[in-house]
């Protein structure tokens, strides 16, 4: 039986027409729909693409000026430095710097060495405000010397092997007697000092007696100093303490000692009763057998009359080479005027080897007998140059009509003794930091120790001269 295939069907011209509009119709929907997508996804390429180019141009043109500036900045240095280098002027304080102009290889090659130098162009500020003290030392060292110019040196040696007798002068008073012996080992490199007792000590205490103690100072070397024990109640301490210094034989030609005898008070300040000085160690003797020494203690004078208090206070910066000192307040001063009040003021000379190098003062203070000033009088003075500088202070009453009136006065340094000498070493011992003191007024320079005859020197006698 034969299989009859059925005809497919034919599919009319019109038909597939339709069926193509309809599927192009169907994808026109569709980009439609996807058009406004394209488009956001398009800007937002195109955002970050011009993002990421303005940042790789930032980078560049920063680098680019980073680039610029440090050629410029190295090619200025180097001009600068080669300009100033003829130019800069060290005071004989600091190292003496090359005054050639560098050669641009050598800048070049060395640039840490260059920078260093540059850093140096400042530092000359301190050494001239002391190379004007060094010229107005030197100034009274011309006026004051017919020969030539006083070497410091020579000073030095015209104080040596002066007994605390020697260094008396008329307005001194004698506190008791000190007993020590001298040697040096050389062994231990060391001088060996023993406090062995002291004798006819003064009464400080209400109890009718004293707590005396001694410190021992080895100057002008501060770095190390011994103190003995206290004896309670006792005018005629038995010490016999023992210590040593640690210093070079040949260093003990420039070296002196100095003893200060305290009355201890435990509520208040020790009140100081009197110092034994003693110089030119090496001068009678070698020190290689143990010597004894009985000198007499030194102790400022009293005032019969009472002047009043001064308040000061010392500060020493030795990089700076600068002395601050800081008038604080008076009390209980003289009364100068018919009103029974005063017009004081406070006027401080600075001397150096007894010459006068400079003098400041304060404000006036109106109609009061306990004027408070807080100000601050800065002083130039060099550390080498620190040793042999002492001050002057005057309390002085203003008067508008005719010449002023001298109040008081005071001193303070390693040349005077009594608590000026103190407070001057306290200082030296702290450095960088403030020290006050109060001063009792006398109407002379207290304790002075002579030095070399100069009639060029300033009187000591403070009420000569305002």
């Amino acid at each position: 039986m034969g299989l009859v295939r059925s005809p497919s069907p034919a599919v009319l011209p019109s038909e597939e027409a339709n069926h193509s509009d309809i599927t192009g119709q169907n994808s026109e929907d569709e980009w439609k729909d996807t058009l406004p997508y394209q488009i956001t996804a398009g800007i937002i390429i195109i955002v970050m693409a011009l993002v990421l180019f303005a940042a790789v141009s930032y980078q560049c043109a920063a680098t680019w000026r980073w680039i610029l500036d440090k050629t410029c900045r190295d090619t200025s240095d180097t001009e600068s430095a080669l300009s100033k280098q003829a130019a800069i002027r060290i005071s004989h304080s600091l190292p003496d710097l090359q005054t050639e102009p560098l050669k641009q290889e050598y800048v070049q090659e060395h640039k840490e060495i260059v920078k260093k130098v540059l850093r140096q162009t400042t530092l000359p500020i301190v050494p001239t405000r002391h190379q004007t003290f060094q010229r107005q030392l030197l100034e009274h060292r011309s006026d004051s010397s017919i020969v030539g110019l006083i070497k410091p040196e020579l000073y030095k040696k015209d104080l040596v092997r002066q007994s605390s007798t020697d260094s008396a002068g008329p307005e001194m008073e004698y506190c008791g007697k000190l007993h020590f012996a001298l040697r040096y080992d050389k062994d231990v490199e060391g001088l060996v000092v023993k406090v062995l007792e002291s004798r006819d000590l003064p009464i400080k205490d209400v109890s009718g007696s004293s707590d005396p103690y001694v410190k021992v100072y080895l100057l002008p070397d501060r770095k190390k100093k011994f103190q003995t024990k206290v004896h309670r109640k006792n005018l005629n301490p038995v010490f016999n303490e023992t210590f040593i210094f640690s210093v070079p034989y040949d260093e003990l030609k420039h070296r002196y000692i100095q003893f200060s005898v305290y009355d201890f008070d435990r509520f208040s300040r020790h009140d100081l009763i009197g110092h034994v000085v003693l110089k030119g160690l090496l001068d009678s003797t070698d020190l290689q057998q143990e010597i004894e020494y009985t000198m007499n203690i030194l102790c400022p004078p009293q005032d019969k009359v009472d002047l009043g208090e001064l308040m000061l206070s010392l500060c020493y910066l030795p990089t700076a080479g600068r002395l601050t000192v800081t008038v604080i307040k008076g009390r209980n001063l003289k009364a100068m005027d018919i009103t029974g009040k005063s017009d004081p003021y406070v006027k401080v000379y600075l001397l150096c080897q007894n010459k006068r190098i400079k003098k400041k003062k304060t404000s006036v203070k109106k109609n009061t007998l306990s004027p408070v000033y807080n100000e601050a009088l800065v002083f130039d003075v060099p550390f080498e140059n620190v040793e042999d500088v002492s001050l002057i202070i005057k309390v002085i009453d203003y008067d508008r009509i005719g010449s002023n009136e001298l109040m008081g006065c005071t001193a303070i340094g390693s040349s005077f003794i009594g608590i000026g000498r103190e407070h001057w070493l306290e200082m030296l011992d702290n450095p960088r930091r403030p020290v006050a003191q109060w001063y009792t007024l006398t109407e002379s320079i207290p304790g002075h120790i002579p030095q070399a005859a100069n009639s060029n020197l300033i009187s000591l006698n403070c009420i000569n001269s305002r």
